[in-house]
């Protein structure tokens, strides 16, 4: 089971959001410094997040995005389908032909694994990441740098 930088970045840039998502847009400028991700990478992921209806941009200055649904009804799996990302265990993408044209032995055992991870994707909001002490001393040190290397920049 891999997931790819593209699911672990949107997780990542969707959080970031939810946790500046205080009634305004974000740039995502700030969320490409703050997380380290290049800007038109995230430009990309945010075009696919619009696209499924959970962030919407806002062109210009002060523009940005911002959440178009609560935190609390955004799981980590709907920001993981929105990139077209998979959580799959199975070697053969759940098509059954893991040996050819036939399943391995272990191919329910993946699967079930897979079934488990979606479930648990499923069932984490981003106000349940939000929520998370770790999580908040995380975003205070990225702020704090961010500011720092703003003023720095100015």
């Amino acid at each position: 089971m891999r997931l790819t930088t593209r699911g672990r970045y949107a997780v990542t840039a969707m959080l970031d959001l939810a946790l500046h998502d205080q009634g305004g847009p974000v740039s995502l400028s700030d969320i490409a410094a703050r997380q380290g991700i290049s800007l038109s990478y995230l430009e990309q992921l945010f075009s696919r997040l619009r696209k499924q209806g959970l962030v919407d941009g806002t062109r210009g200055p002060g523009g940005g995005y911002q959440l178009l649904k609560s935190v609390n009804l955004i799981s980590v799996a709907d920001v993981i389908d929105a990139v077209d990302e998979t959580v799959d265990a199975t070697k053969c993408g759940g098509q059954q032909n893991c040996q050819g044209e036939h399943r391995c032995l272990t191919h329910d055992l993946w699967a079930d694994l897979s079934t488990q991870i979606r479930s648990f994707l499923g069932n984490v909001s981003l106000n349940e990441l939000v929520g998370q002490q770790s999580v908040q001393a995380i975003r205070q040190w990225q702020d704090h740098r961010h500011e720092l290397s703003h003023n720095a920049s100015l």
